[in-house]
């Protein structure tokens, strides 16, 4: 089926103004879904997805509104004690809040729309462009859910704001279509967590996009655990775009149980300007995950650092793109990546592919890419030390892990990566 524009306009404009959303806002959903029309669903070097359900078909497009349902509320509730936000664009219904630092604006999109109309016009997909690819411009046209963050000039907040989306996955046909914009203005500092996770065993796809802006002299330290179901197709896209002498650093965790297409980038578009991308990866079954991990210097002493490893258990795929750009006149810029993937299975498929395209003479790059089997030697060790086999396996992921882990900036975000990386392995 073709995608009827005229109607999903219609749906979308009406369903927009109940929500009460600014013109401003409902124009650019218009705007979208002719851009829907017009673009092609992007491809990804060394990964197929052909055939995945990564959106509803053209003619089942719609904006949603449904209200979570109460096991969502309740598995968010008792997740963790923060702010917590879940699927509703009518509601953005917060189950618990903590005291806002001073300084600190986090409200859900929808209420941000209400509140903040002229920062989201903004700053809303700023970084990331709906015309980019038919899964951005349907993300505009239909997002549904969302939070905003926004920190004011020379405010430093000390403890993570930490967040978690649940997508409601008790009934079939509801997309999640989820937007967290992070706005630091000059010389502010925080860190996030967001926790994203799903309840329910219906199939869904989820669109989920994380844009940062980082101004002048900001530093954001944005940290994400992925824990949705099997039964979630997930399509993710998480940009920051970083001023001068601004820094942000991506912590990820990727334990997702669903076949997942995701986009990680960094653009550096200030002098002096430094992304550091931490991330880590584990499938099993027969998952299949591609990632493209992207640092574009633009900026004049600029530095793009990419370090990521993933484990590739049962018959599932796991593809890594590491991928460095320096634009030219980004001179004495650095950019440097490793890719590392431990193959835990002779049925599983993994490939680390580091991309360096280098426009400018007065640069630093490099890159580090490995794709090998488990160390029978230390395996062996372990197991005639008495460690029971699947003790022994989780021991070498661990440490395989580490690099990784051990270099993450607190002690409790370290914890947490730790405690889902166990979760994931128990559920293999």
């Amino acid at each position: 089926m073709t995608l009827d524009t005229n109607a999903l306009e219609e749906q979308v404009k009406s369903a927009a103004e109940r929500l009460g959303e600014p013109e401003f806002f409902v124009q650019r959903r218009l705007c979208a879904v002719k851009l829907m029309s017009q673009l092609e669903i992007p491809k990804m070097q060394e990964f197929s997805y052909d055939g995945w359900p990564i959106m509803p078909a053209d003619d089942q497009v719609r904006l949603a509104t449904s209200h979570p349902s109460q096991q969502a509320v309740t598995t968010a509730h008792r997740a963790i004690g923060k702010d917590v936000y879940l699927q509703s664009a009518a509601q953005g219904q917060k189950v618990t809040s903590q005291p806002v630092p001073a300084g600190v604006v986090v409200e859900t999109l929808h209420q941000a729309l209400v509140k903040h109309p002229s920062t989201i016009e903004r700053y809303f997909m700023s970084a990331i462009d709906a015309a980019r690819d038919k899964l951005t411009a349907y993300h505009q046209a239909v997002v549904n859910s969302g939070s905003f963050i926004e920190v004011a000039a020379g405010t430093a907040v000390d403890k993570p704001i930490e967040m978690m989306e649940v997508q409601d996955a008790t009934k079939a046909d509801q997309p999640f279509v989820n937007h967290l914009l992070v706005v630091a203005h000059p010389h502010s500092k925080v860190s996030i967590v967001q926790h994203l996770a799903s309840v329910g065993e219906k199939a869904n796809s989820a669109n989920l996009m994380v844009e940062i802006v980082a101004e002048p002299g900001s530093e954001v330290h944005f940290a994400v655990l992925d824990e949705t179901g099997t039964n979630i197709t997930t399509y993710l896209n998480r940009r920051a775009k970083i001023d001068k002498d601004a820094h942000v650093e991506w912590a990820v965790g990727m334990m997702n149980g669903g076949n997942v297409l995701g986009d990680l980038d960094a653009e550096l578009v200030g002098e002096g300007s430094k992304a550091d991308s931490k991330l880590i990866a584990v499938t099993g079954g027969g998952q299949h995950v591609g990632l493209n991990n992207r640092v574009t210097n633009r900026g004049p002493h600029s530095t793009g650092l990419i370090n990521q490893r993933g484990v590739v258990l049962d018959s599932s795929e796991l593809i890594f793109n590491g991928i460095g750009q320096i634009i030219h006149g980004a001179h004495g810029s650095e950019a440097e990546q490793q890719n590392r993937l431990l193959m835990m299975s002779p049925q599983a498929r993994g490939d680390a592919n580091p991309i360096l395209l280098i426009d400018e003479n007065d640069v630093n790059a490099g890159h580090a890419a490995s794709v090998g089997q488990v160390d029978a030697q230390q395996l062996y060790y372990l197991l005639s030390r008495g460690i029971p086999e699947h003790l022994a396996k989780r021991m070498v992921i661990r440490g395989f892990l580490s690099a990784v882990l051990t270099a993450l900036p607190n002690r409790q975000l370290e914890d947490e990566m730790i405690a889902i990386l166990e979760r994931k392995l128990l559920n293999e």
